[in-house]
């Protein structure tokens, strides 16, 4: 909850450079939604979608890691292997795991942000104006279809596969390498690890807003896309989705809101993670990472 209210703003910003091409850059975004809608309708607009995402999609993905890193763990102590012998390529597919099955489950929550986040920048007799996540949720699924919530789960589950492999599998690399390496004193523990942790993170956040962006524009499209009366849609998929934005914008848009996405992503991967991974070990006094 703490990493989903900082970085929040930043979620709004990502989420209408994505979708509207007026802005010219993060700055511009923040400047032109703050005069257009103030702080809590604008910046912080969806901020509810963004806590239930945190608790169907984080806490999933973040469970469904630490379980399969513990189960490969004890199966190494079975056969008389080290402990933390755990390849790359093992920590990737953990993450592709964990991230697909938790961004599946929170995809209404994802959805939800999307609307909540972009209805600002509509004309005012286009906006739906939410009043919360349940209500978005609730009018989406009796307006369009329950299966609607799942508009976007495509791009949704393979931007959360990308992003989650890259987080969790290069934040538990590079943490190892770290620990292993004396640089943050023996087992990486100077500062109770904060400084190991730090450096992990930031750099698997990095990787992985590279990998995902793309992704993460067309699910931003998708979802926050209008539908007329008869219920036909901008984008009939991910495919068509893809090929008209990258026709008529060019191969960048796929990296538009980079920068957004990135501050976001980097404080929310760092807090999150290193709260993830402290809180198990205190609890169960084994990492999660």
């Amino acid at each position: 909850m703490g990493a989903a209210t900082f970085c929040h703003p930043l979620d709004v910003i990502r989420v209408q450079m994505q979708t509207d091409g007026a802005y010219k850059n993060t700055f511009d975004a923040a400047t032109k939604i703050y005069q257009r809608a103030g702080v809590v309708e604008g910046l912080y607009a969806g901020v509810s979608a963004a806590y239930l995402r945190q608790w169907m999609y984080g806490s999933f993905r973040i469970g469904i890691y630490a379980y399969l890193l513990e189960k490969t763990q004890l199966q190494n102590v079975a056969n008389g292997k080290e402990k933390n012998d755990i390849t790359f390529s093992q920590k990737l597919a953990m993450g592709c795991c964990s991230g697909g099955i938790g961004s599946f489950i929170g995809t209404p929550s994802e959805l939800a942000l999307v609307r909540m986040s972009g209805d600002s920048k509509l004309p005012p007799a286009e906006r739906r104006n939410y009043s919360n996540v349940i209500d978005c949720i609730a009018r989406i699924g009796k307006e369009e279809g329950v299966t609607k919530l799942w508009r976007g789960a495509t791009p949704t589950v393979f931007r959360a596969t990308l992003l989650s492999s890259a987080q969790l599998g290069v934040t538990s690399e590079i943490k190892g390498y770290l620990s292993e390496s004396g640089w943050f004193g023996p087992n990486g523990a100077y500062f109770y690890g904060l400084p190991m942790m730090f450096c992990s993170t930031l750099c698997s956040s990095f990787v992985a807003n590279i990998v995902a962006n793309p992704f993460d524009v067309m699910k931003s499209r998708l979802q926050g896309m209008p539908v007329d009366a008869n219920g036909k849609a901008m984008y009939s998929s991910m495919r068509d989705c893809f090929i008209k934005s990258v026709q008529s914008e060019g191969i960048l848009v796929l990296w538009r809101g980079f920068t957004p996405a990135f501050l976001k992503l980097a404080p929310y991967t760092v807090i999150s993670l290193t709260l993830a991974d402290k809180l198990t070990r205190a609890v169960t006094g084994k990492d999660a990472l």
